[in-house]
């Protein structure tokens, strides 16, 4: 007494099935899509990240340029030398400012107890008794110099 299923009682299970596959294939589509706008989103902020740094890089490098240049740039000068007062009464003391580019090394004559070396900018104290004038004489790598007077009057 086996009977044969009807035709109808098949297309039940079928149509489930399908509506399951076709369910499962829209959920599918859209988290790949949500995940492809995640990751698409994320390359956008990123990529805008990394031209505001490559700006911000091109700016800083054209400032080091100006700055280099300022400073001398690949020049051996002497940028600056200068007594801070230029006058001063006895027994006071007044700072010698100098500022050298590419010098291997400078000398202040006549000698004082300070240490001098080559710097962009660089004030040392002094203190004479007299009216004095300084000598800064700088030195490059080929052993050229230069140099450069500063007076300070004692009254």
């Amino acid at each position: 007494m086996l009977s044969t299923p009807k035709p109808d009682s098949d297309a039940t299970p079928r149509s489930g099935m399908r509506y399951y596959k076709v369910g499962s294939a829209v959920v599918l589509l859209l988290a790949m899509c949500y995940v492809g706008w995640v990751f698409f989103s994320r390359w956008q902020q990123n990529r805008a990240i990394a031209e505001k740094a490559e700006k911000a890089s091109a700016a800083k490098r054209v400032q080091d340029q100006q700055t280099f240049q300022a400073m001398g740039g690949s020049s051996f000068e002497i940028l600056s030398f200068y007594a801070n007062p230029p006058a001063i009464s006895r027994g006071d003391s007044a700072s010698l400012c100098y500022s050298v580019s590419n010098a291997k090394s400078v000398a202040l004559n006549p000698p004082s107890n300070v240490r001098v070396w080559p710097s962009y900018e660089r004030c040392v104290s002094v203190s004479p008794s007299k009216t004095t004038t300084y000598t800064l004489t700088a030195t490059d790598a080929a052993a050229h110099t230069k140099s450069a007077q500063a007076t300070i009057e004692v009254h």
